[in-house]
Formats: structure tokens, C-alpha cells, sequence
């Protein structure tokens, strides 16, 4: 019995060390991948803790190879961002200021009973009051109300609001976004005006560049906490 503690309790801290290292994420705000590689490591570290005749090391050295692998996932997530879609998947858009998109749900397996709960776990229970819907890729719902309803609403306070977009990543992790650009109506030559603005010299060095309907700009470098927003004469945004 002293040995099965013994054993449970090096099993233990090793996995508590092993799940720090891959971060500080909640299980509801795992990627899918993490998600599974937690499971499996759960799964390896029961088996020497209940079978005396299993080495300790062959529980310990399969959980250091899934951190290894989980670090690797990541590196790669990191630099390819085909490599993060097809590893994590997309955000998806449920809902739009045409109303639920059906045909997302269902490329989602989701049905409406499923959306209507994730959207009152928003603390939202009226489909008209949203603006956009968005299906995280760890399965959580991001809300962006309409204009006006938001609390203390400048509809209330009769001023004439601008409905609230969705702002497109032009540059995320130092990769021009094209079909973003696109559909934004943008070239290279706008985003070169504001790398110039932001002292940025090249587009490997952004870490994010946003565009809003009203021509707001954000940009951030990689390295430095510093950010940028220049108010650009952009007029557009009919396709997003």
C-alpha cells in the first residue's frame, strides 16, 4: 500500500508540473487538440498509479512525450496559419445581421436548441438584439449586441448611433491575410502607409493589423507592448 502512494503521489506532481507547462487554460477554453492530449495523459497516469506491475517509468516517459508533442503542435500552430486552421479549426460566424445561418450550424453539427443555450449563457435570450454570433474554436459564443441595445444606449439618449461591425484581421502573426484583403477592398500599399506610421519595417514583425468598417486601424508589433490605431479615409466594408 505505501509503494501504490508512493507511486500515486510521483504520478501526481508530475502531472500537475506536465499541465502547467501547457498552460493556463481552463478546460472550457481548451483547443480541441489540447483537450485530447489532457484525456490521454489522464488515461497514461492512472495506469502506474493501479498497476504495481507497470514501471513508474513507463507512465512517466509517455506524459513527458505528449507535453513534447504538445509543444510542437504549438510551434507549428504558430507559424502557419493553414497549420492552426486545420489543427483548431475556424470561428464561425452563427450569427449575422441577417439573422441564424443555418447552413454554419449544421456544417457544425449543431442544432438550434444547442445555440439558443449557448446564447442565453451570454445572458442574452432576444436573437434580434445581436448583432454577431461567433463560435469560438474551444466552443465558447462571442456576442456583439447591436448598437442599440447595449446598456445605457445612446439610442436612449437620442444620438444617432453607427452600427457596430466586426473589425477584419488584415495581418495576424506576420502573414498577410489576402482573402481578408479582399474581401476589405485593401492592398498591400494601404497596409505599408501604416507599418510606415507604426515605425514597423517589415510584415513579419506585426503580431495583429485590424480594419473596421469606420477606417479605424490597429496594428502591434511582436515585440514590445506598444499599439497603434490611425483613423484611415477607408470607405467600404459592404462585403463584411
Amino acid at each position: 500500500m505505501a509503494i501504490m502512494a508512493i507511486r500515486s503521489i510521483i504520478i501526481y506532481f508530475c502531472v500537475i508540473i506536465v499541465i502547467r507547462l501547457m498552460g493556463k487554460r481552463q478546460i472550457g477554453e481548451m483547443q480541441p487538440f489540447e483537450f485530447v492530449i489532457t484525456l490521454i495523459i489522464a488515461d497514461l497516469a492512472c495506469i502506474p498509479m493501479a498497476e504495481l506491475s507497470v514501471p513508474l517509468v513507463h507512465g512517466i516517459v509517455p506524459i513527458i512525450t505528449l507535453l513534447i508533442f504538445h509543444f510542437l503542435i504549438c510551434v507549428i500552430a504558430r507559424k502557419s496559419l493553414f497549420a492552426r486552421y486545420l489543427i483548431s479549426g475556424r470561428p464561425a460566424i452563427v450569427i449575422s445581421p441577417k439573422g441564424i445561418n443555418y447552413n454554419e450550424l449544421k456544417s457544425l453539427n449543431m442544432t438550434l436548441d444547442d445555440l439558443m443555450e449557448l446564447i442565453r449563457g451570454c445572458d442574452v435570450f432576444k436573437i434580434e438584439e445581436i448583432a454577431y454570433a461567433i463560435l469560438e474554436t474551444n466552443g465558447k459564443l462571442c456576442i456583439l449586441k447591436k448598437a442599440e441595445t447595449e446598456p445605457v444606449t445612446r439610442d436612449d439618449l437620442n444620438i444617432n448611433v453607427t452600427e457596430n461591425s466586426l473589425p477584419i484581421n488584415l495581418v495576424m502573426d506576420g502573414q498577410l491575410m489576402d482573402d481578408n484583403m479582399k474581401i476589405a477592398g485593401v492592398n498591400r500599399e494601404f497596409i505599408d502607409i501604416y507599418l510606415e506610421k507604426s515605425e514597423i519595417k517589415k510584415i513579419k514583425e506585426v503580431l495583429l493589423m485590424t480594419l473596421d468598417k469606420s477606417g479605424l486601424v490597429f496594428i502591434q508589433g511582436k515585440f514590445g507592448d506598444k499599439y497603434y490605431t490611425f483613423q484611415s479615409d477607408f470607405q467600404g466594408g459592404e462585403k463584411w
